[in-house]
């Protein structure tokens, strides 16, 4: 079971218990339609599984007398993504087979797609494309960060939708898939070709006066053991102060974000988070530190393990934020596999939000974001711009730029 904030929950087990109370087997969903067996269960049991009688009812008259021969896994997937919708959480979903399978190809690093990433608004259910990869069908088409995604094929897209959306945009390699955009008023369509695409998580150079520059793009794969690689060579190279850009980085998994972390704080705890019964789970660093000044730069699509590891820090007194108020995701969900607790042998899954998390300061940021210390908007004819790493004519890098400095003793 993986922590995720695109992180804690446990699998309730149906746990058959000792001599309380006798069902006699007659409107209990089939395990208990026998007439001639009785199953021992306790009433809390029994009171729980007749809550799901009506719709063992509907399953089988479906089964019966529907026009057509039903697709019985089908329509249990169709229930499970039901009831998760019913919370009317853009977070929270089921993971089919095909679904499932994509995640850990994501995490991986390489797919066979289109090249794009995505956020889902809590505010307004709008997709929008924060980041276009390299050398991929959507660069080459024309797409741009910036676009909100509203089509892909038959589907309308909003937060909803979007990972069915995504779904289709995988598939066979050369197959060509259609999407549409909204951009400035005015809707575009693209045809292209999927494609194998490969995910870089992490950038890094040099700029002047002794400062690093890491973009780290995502929490996913093994991105703190590229992090910490891109900051050992950058200090190797005489980095004195750090900055470290997570505009457009949407999350992933928190692990990742403690880890990152760790490497600039001794022991102590960076967030926590609180779930509906109050339990407090801290997200701890451990003792050993680089002693680097750090900024952080962010922005409106800076979201969930972005925010924890920026806020956490800046939170500490530990690191500086340039750059606009961040996305404010405050949540955190888990990944269950539904197949026992082992995600590689199980077929599907689902994320479900579990907690909110805090900083030390018992501050939240869910649905209000974090606010910079120093606010840098993007001008608007800058907002699609395409920059070279470490390019100083991105003027809320090079905000961040100055104040590194400022920070080297």
């Amino acid at each position: 079971m993986k922590k995720r904030v695109w992180t804690i929950l446990l699998i309730s087990v149906l746990m058959v218990c000792l001599v309380t109370f006798t069902a006699q087997a007659s409107g209990l969903m089939d395990f208990f339609r026998s007439q001639e067996e009785n199953v021992t269960i306790s009433r809390e049991e029994y009171e729980r599984l007749k809550k799901y009688e009506k719709l063992d009812r509907v399953m089988q008259y479906v089964k019966l007398w529907y026009y057509q021969e039903p697709d019985e896994d089908k329509m249990l997937e169709g229930a499970m993504q039901g009831m998760l919708l019913s919370l009317e959480d853009p977070y929270s979903f089921y993971y089919n087979p095909e679904d499932w399978t994509s995640l850990w190809e994501d995490d991986q690093g390489e797919y066979a797609g289109i090249g794009l990433n995505l956020l889902g608004s809590y505010l307004d259910y709008s997709v929008t494309i924060i980041r276009v990869f390299d050398d991929t069908p959507a660069q080459k088409a024309g797409v741009r960060k910036g676009d909100l995604l509203v089509r892909v094929e038959d589907i309308e897209v909003d937060a909803y939708s979007m990972q069915e959306a995504v779904d289709v945009m995988r598939g066979d390699v050369g197959e060509e898939v259609e999407i549409e955009v909204l951009r400035g008023g005015e809707y575009i369509t693209f045809t292209m070709p999927r494609a194998i695409i490969h995910v870089n998580r992490v950038e890094s150079c040099m700029l002047d006066n002794h400062v690093g520059y890491i973009a780290l793009y995502e929490f996913a794969g093994d991105c703190q053991t590229e992090f910490g690689n891109a900051l050992t060579k950058l200090q190797q190279q005489g980095a004195k102060a750090l900055v470290v850009d997570l505009r457009d980085n949407p999350g992933g998994w928190v692990d990742g974000a403690v880890e990152i972390a760790d490497l600039f704080m001794d022991k102590g705890m960076l967030a926590y988070s609180l779930d509906r019964y109050g339990a407090k789970d801290p997200m701890n660093t451990k003792d050993g530190k680089t002693e680097i000044p750090v900024v952080f730069l962010v922005n409106e699509n800076s979201a969930s393990a972005s925010e924890i590891l920026a806020g956490g820090m800046h939170d500490l007194g530990m690191a500086k934020l340039v750059g606009v108020k961040t996305f404010g995701k405050g949540v955190i969900q888990n990944v269950i596999p539904l197949d026992g607790m082992n995600i590689e042998a199980s077929e599907d899954g689902f994320q479900m939000t579990i907690a909110q998390y805090y900083f030390p300061s018992g501050t939240a940021i869910h649905k209000v974001g974090i606010e910079p210390d120093v606010v840098v908007e993007m001008p608007e004819e800058l907002q699609n711009e395409y920059f070279e790493l470490g390019d100083m004519a991105d003027p809320q890098l090079k905000a961040a730029w100055e104040e590194a400095v400022k920070m080297i003793k």
